[in-house]
């Protein structure tokens, strides 16, 4: 087990689309999710994919409402309806910086395990939030490419002082 290097804001793995992954049951995928759970649990996150730690496959892991972590392999990722939510966002790969994003409130996920099973199901709230923002890391899709008001990225310690309002959630369509 190994805690790895997280690839930061620059690096161009960041920007790659990621290859599909031919056998989740191989002894180096389970390695490298291993080693991904270590990572996460030392950094404290709540989800991290693949590109994140230089390499740049169809991989990601969220840690579960019960304390674990699941990891999913060649994900497919499609909204449910037509709510979206706003909330703030960050980044293992953008240390120190925070900003408003909006995404579907609902989603319906599939993918593989680490058994190499194909999953499927849904997911709301924060949940749906992690997967989405892990989904686009495997895009080569950062969260600040996805903000429509930059005047709501700002760095932790200066939000923190200052103490801007949270994001008021609402029904909205798609743009």
């Amino acid at each position: 087990m190994a805690i790895l290097k997280i690839a930061r804001l620059g690096h161009p793995v960041l920007l790659q689309w990621s290859e599909a992954v031919a056998d989740p049951t191989a002894a180096d995928m389970r390695r490298l999710v291993t080693d991904m759970v270590e990572t996460l649990q030392d950094i404290g996150g709540l989800g991290l994919a693949a590109p994140q730690i230089h390499v740049s496959l169809r991989l990601f892991i969220c840690r579960t409402a019960v304390g674990g972590h699941t990891a999913l392999f060649n994900p497919e990722i499609q909204p449910i309806g037509d709510e979206f939510e706003e909330a703030w966002e960050g980044c293992l790969s953008i240390p120190g910086l925070r900003g408003v994003v909006q995404r579907p409130a609902r989603i319906a996920f599939r993918g593989q395990d680490i058994a190499g099973t194909w999953i499927e199901g849904e997911a709301a709230g924060m949940a749906a939030r992690v997967m989405q923002h892990e989904h686009d890391h495997l895009e080569g899709v950062l969260y600040p490419m996805r903000m429509t008001d930059l005047s709501r990225l700002g760095f932790v310690e200066e939000l923190a002082r200052f103490n801007p309002p949270k994001p008021v959630e609402h029904e909205r369509q798609k743009p």
